[in-house]
This record gives structure tokens, sequence and C-alpha cells, in this order.
């Protein structure tokens, strides 16, 4: 993968939780962003079985900081029960930016 730019609306975060969802109330990717702030998109299903979930990028407000943002996957279920997935990152670059 290429570098990815803030306000870049072609791009899909994915992430696993590791349980299946299927019945699941309701899908997120949380994410914090480089400056702390804490947030989350609604996902939906990939793969039930495994529990990956996706957020396509729709809006150039979306990601709106350069540096590193960190994402995970979490998913609740209708008797109230969660799982959280693993935390990854994602660097985002001004746009702009040149690698040397």
């Amino acid at each position: 993968m290429g570098l990815i730019f803030v306000n870049q609306t072609a791009f899909v975060i994915k992430a696993k939780v590791g349980v299946d969802i299927a019945g699941a109330l309701e899908l997120l990717i949380k994410y914090r962003k480089p400056d702390g702030t804490l947030g989350e998109f609604s996902a939906v299903s990939v793969d039930n079985d495994t529990g990956v979930i996706q957020y396509s990028v729709t809006s150039e407000n979306d990601i709106d900081q350069a540096g590193p943002w960190v994402f995970w996957g979490y998913v609740t279920f209708v008797d109230g029960k969660s799982a959280p997935g693993e935390t990854f990152e994602y660097w985002f670059y001004p746009e702009g930016y040149r690698m040397r």
C-alpha cells in the first residue's frame, strides 16, 4: 500500500475482532487520533465467522489529522456482551507530502 493522505476518501479500514459476529447489535471501528481524541465509525460485516468488519471512508472530514492513528474493531451483541479487537496503526500524511 502506498501513502495514505489526510482527507482522502478512497480508503477502507478493516478490523478483525476474532469472534463470530453473526447477529451482533453494533459494529464499530474505534480510533484514537494523533492528538489523542477518541472516536468511532459505524462498520459493516465482511466475514461473520472470523469477525472481520470494515468502514469505507466517505467524508474528507473522517481522516482530518496527519500522523499515527490507532484503530480497533469493537462489536456489541444483543445480550450486552462486547468484543474489542487488537489495535493497529495507520500513518496519514499531509497532502503534498513527498517521501525522500
